[in-house]
């Protein structure tokens, strides 16, 4: 096995594999310790990053050029190594099922550039078992190496939260586990070497899997319960958010709030967990309850706001309706599972004209993934409702009259506020009706 010692001489170096929103800050970091290679199938991304540009936002301009990372598409590259972690993304397919192939389809191309003595370490969100019940014999076949004996695994879930300049790499507690003590002993000490907050050793690797997959289910879950909420609620015309202020002046309760639920993370885990747990023969009902509220609610939003248009007389055929935000979340340029197309498709199929806009998101990837062209503000004119799905700060600069400049009437206008993030009184006083989750 590779020693600590060879690694921080950069005697011998280390790969990431997988150079997006977690495996990018994360050679980043190394870089300041440790001789890296920076591994990703796109060829694309590479010259971006050899260029010093990060499309995600992830790493700050000017950052990536303070550092040496060995950028590389070349898989031969990682024959070098003596430390690869795996940083690859883990989404699920149309019917809600995880898509392994990033993953396995990353095991392959370690196993076949494997050099003897090799530790592997996954960052990848899985279910429990699956690095050493899939991702281990993978390995094996395509090296021809035994795991144990001839290479090493262990697995350290990534915590990235996309946008966030506070929670960060080093800010958070790292998870860590390996197949024995040694490889668990080298893990730990190559992390704390980067996470200022430390790590926590977990038992085994099955351990640090399961530990990660319920740190999202359990976000979806309460997320779920504000949307089940929210639903409730507006049945008995009640504002949400000011139920949610008062009760939260109780100390013990939680300040979750009800919004779309998607992206890389929550929207995905735990389809992982009830994938194994009914793979195991246990139908987990709470866990898929919340995701089907959380799943239903760019529909339900949709058809709130149409009901809005209707009751204020707006012929709903062709009514211009605009959508401020596209990504899954504010202030970052991810699309990854975005429930926003959703509320789009929704609103399509009733025969409103819908216009999007989303100056963070990148135009290319949001017609190749999703069909959709997003448009400049200044086709925001004539609108008979407008949505606030994504608070990108452009947008929360707007001044009330602004909003209202976008309305053929403002006094027939609708504006629905997902995040609830707008003043109602400053609307209101222009004759908006303002509708907030």
């Amino acid at each position: 096995m590779v020693s600590f010692e060879d690694l921080r001489s950069k005697k011998t170096p280390l790969a990431v594999v997988g150079l997006g929103y977690v495996g990018l800050p994360l050679a980043v970091a190394l870089a300041k310790h440790f001789s890296v290679i920076g591994f990703d199938i796109s060829a694309k991304r590479v010259d971006e990053l050899q260029g010093g540009f990060d499309r995600t936002g992830e790493v700050e301009d000017g950052k990536l050029p303070t550092v040496s990372i060995d950028y590389t598409c070349d898989p031969a590259d990682l024959k070098k190594a003596g430390l690869i972690i795996v940083a690859v993304p883990t989404p699920i397919d149309a019917n809600r099922r995880p898509d392994l192939t990033p993953v396995t389809g990353a095991s392959t191309t370690v196993g076949a550039n494997l050099a003897p003595g090799t530790v592997i370490v996954y960052e990848s969100t899985v279910y429990p078992g699956l690095t050493e019940e899939i991702c281990v014999p993978i390995i094996e076949e395509q090296s021809g190496l035994t795991c144990g004996a001839d290479f090493f695994v262990g697995y350290s879930p990534e915590r990235i939260n996309p946008g966030d300049k506070v929670h960060t790499l080093e800010t958070i507690v790292k998870v860590v586990a390996g197949q024995d003590d040694a490889t668990a002993d080298l893990l730990c000490r190559v992390y704390e070497t980067v996470v200022t907050a430390g790590v926590h050793r977990a038992s085994c690797i099955k351990v640090a899997e399961a530990a990660k997959v319920i740190e999202n289910t359990q976000r979806d879950l309460n997320i779920a319960l504000m949307n089940e909420l929210a639903l409730i609620f507006d049945r008995m015309g009640i504002d949400t958010v000011e139920v949610l202020e008062a009760a939260g002046t109780k100390w013990n309760f939680l300040p979750f709030r009800p919004g779309l639920v998607g992206g890389h993370c929550i929207g995905v885990d735990p389809y992982y967990l009830t994938f194994k747990a009914e793979e195991m023969g246990f139908h987990p009902q709470v866990i898929l309850a919340g995701r089907e509220i959380n799943d239903s609610m760019g529909k339900w939003l949709a058809e709130t706001l149409i009901k809005k248009l209707i009751a204020r007389c707006c012929l709903i055929k062709d009514a211009r309706i605009g959508i401020l935000g596209l990504t899954f979340k504010e202030n970052v340029p991810d699309l990854r599972n975005t429930k926003v197309v959703d509320v789009v498709t929704e609103l399509r199929e009733y025969g409103a004209n819908v216009l999007i806009h989303d100056s963070m998101a990148d135009p290319e990837e949001a017609r190749h993934e999703y069909g959709l062209d997003l448009v400049g503000l200044e086709e925001f004119t004539e609108l008979d409702g407008l949505i606030l799905a994504v608070p990108h700060e452009e947008y929360m600069a707007f001044s009330a009259e602004t909003i209202a400049g976008f309305f053929r009437d403002p006094k027939q206008g609708v504006v629905m506020d997902i995040k609830s993030l707008f003043d109602r009184g400053s609307l209101e006083a222009l004759g908006l009706e303002l509708w907030r989750l």
